[in-house]
């Protein structure tokens, strides 16, 4: 039997919402048009991205009928609840997720407190008078750094990377205190990358279509095509979109 494929350029363009602070001062937010059109040109995935403002997320309704949410760089975030917001939005209804350095910490935040009743947790950027911050600050910045990531196998880092090892690039301050992979595993998110000296970089959520949230950032790597991370969640968010499409009603005739 002869199947055929539809290219996926074909599909309608997902809704992608860049949830951030935008400003021109942040390297990761001025990459994401080329980002997004090398992942058009490379992987036949088309994305309309719409910047969505953290005290606008905080909104109810702001990001329904987005078909992924991307929690940008960018912390301090003018809004620490319009970021919990947007990551709560994306976990509890399925909808694809990717969290980069700053939406690493807030995705880690929001699952305490959601998930795990960690009322208190807190984020030591936000609230530096917190004793002992569930986000604090990292031994050693990691401005400007780059670093080994180690994938659990068969992990969704694993096979979105495509490799158990790969160095990442890094622009951040912050990162989960030392007990943190403690207080939250078990209850459904995993710590699936590490550096060199086990120290959590990536964590992802079991049974959601797709969560992901890095401490790298992906917006940072060099090369012809855009990260895996990034090709990744566009496709997550492209499947979204396809099934959002062909489950809608026909039209009355």
């Amino acid at each position: 039997m002869q199947h055929t494929t539809e290219p996926r350029a074909a599909l309608p363009a997902a809704r992608l919402a860049l949830v951030a602070d935008r400003s021109p001062h942040v390297r990761a937010h001025a990459r994401v048009p080329g980002l997004l059109e090398g992942v058009r040109r490379h992987e036949d995935l088309l994305a309309d991205a719409y910047w969505v403002p953290t005290e606008e997320a905080a909104a109810p309704g702001r990001l329904d009928g987005f078909d992924g949410v991307w929690l940008m760089p960018g912390s301090p975030y003018r809004s620490e609840a319009g970021a919990l917001a947007a990551v709560r939005t994306a976990r509890t209804r399925g909808v694809p997720f990717l969290g980069t350095c700053g939406g690493f910490q807030h995705a880690l935040l929001e699952f305490a407190r959601g998930v795990c009743g960690l009322s208190e947790a807190r984020h030591g950027e936000s609230d530096p008078d917190a004793e002992e911050p569930l986000i604090a600050p990292l031994a050693c910045s990691l401005v400007g750094h780059e670093g080994e990531i180690r994938c659990t196998p068969g992990s969704l880092a694993a096979r979105v990377l495509g490799t158990e090892r790969r160095i990442e690039r890094y622009h951040c301050s912050y990162g989960p205190a030392p007990e943190a992979a403690g207080l939250l595993e078990g209850r459904g998110l995993r710590f699936t990358g590490h550096d060199e000296q086990g120290r959590v970089r990536v964590a992802e959520l079991e049974g959601h279509p797709f969560f992901l949230a890095t401490l790298f950032q992906p917006e940072l790597a060099d090369g012809p095509r855009p990260h895996p991370v990034v090709r990744a969640f566009t496709g997550a968010a492209a499947d979204r979109a396809a099934g959002r499409t062909a489950a809608a009603p026909e039209p009355v005739r």
